[in-house]
This record gives C-alpha cells, sequence and structure tokens, in this order.
C-alpha cells in the first residue's frame, strides 16, 4: 500500500522533503504531491492528485486553506488514514473523514517512523 505526501517539497528544509527520504528508508511506496517537477530520493513529485491508486495513508503538509481544493479528490481515494502534520491540523477535513470512514491522526510523520508507530 502506498502513501502519499501532500504538500511535497523539493527543499531539504522541509519536512515533507524530509518525510519522503524516511518514508522510502523504510521502505514504504511514495507518491509525493507537489507544486514543482523534480525528485526527492527515488520519488518524482506529480503535481495532479493521484487517480486509481490503492493509497493506505495521506500524509498533509499543507496548511488549512491549501486543503480545500483536495477535500473531494482525498475522500474520493478512500485512504486507511490520513495524517495531520503539524501546522496541517484541520478540524473540517478531519470530520469530514471520519464521517466517510477514514481514520485522522494529529501527528508527525517523522516522528511515527523514528518510533515504530507508523
Amino acid at each position: 500500500m502506498k502513501t502519499l505526501v501532500l504538500g511535497a517539497s523539493l527543499h531539504s528544509h522541509r519536512y515533507s522533503f524530509k518525510a519522503i527520504n524516511l518514508l522510502r528508508a523504510h521502505h514504504h511506496e511514495v507518491i509525493a504531491l507537489g507544486r514543482d517537477a523534480g525528485q526527492v530520493a527515488d520519488v518524482e513529485l506529480v503535481k495532479d492528485f493521484p487517480q486509481n491508486e490503492k493509497l493506505d495513508t495521506i500524509t498533509i503538509y499543507l496548511n488549512p486553506e491549501r486543503q480545500k481544493e483536495y477535500y473531494d479528490r482525498i475522500i474520493q481515494a478512500k485512504p486507511r488514514r490520513i495524517i495531520f502534520n503539524p501546522g496541517a491540523e484541520n478540524p473540517e477535513l478531519e470530520k469530514l473523514a471520519r464521517e466517510n470512514g477514514i481514520q485522522t491522526e494529529e501527528a508527525c510523520t517523522l516522528v511515527l517512523l523514528g518510533t515504530g508507530q507508523y
């Protein structure tokens, strides 16, 4: 199963960049959606929300305002869970996700991976 990193960045100081690298180091399949074309680790960033992908987790690195354009696609993707990383907490999307049977977590993907809780 795959993890979608929503808000992926090519900048090494960004947490989404670090998350992609750590996810790959833990042998997770990753799709990275970001604004810019490029590559992080062995993952090519995409600019369009993936369709017809079986997503286990969507880990979000966008502020709540920037998340709104993805609400429908996130719900339609039916991931098992959504992780709202620090700064991405969004009660509106969390409620919508839970109403559609999607687990939500306010957590840090890096910490979850580092402590074996991912």
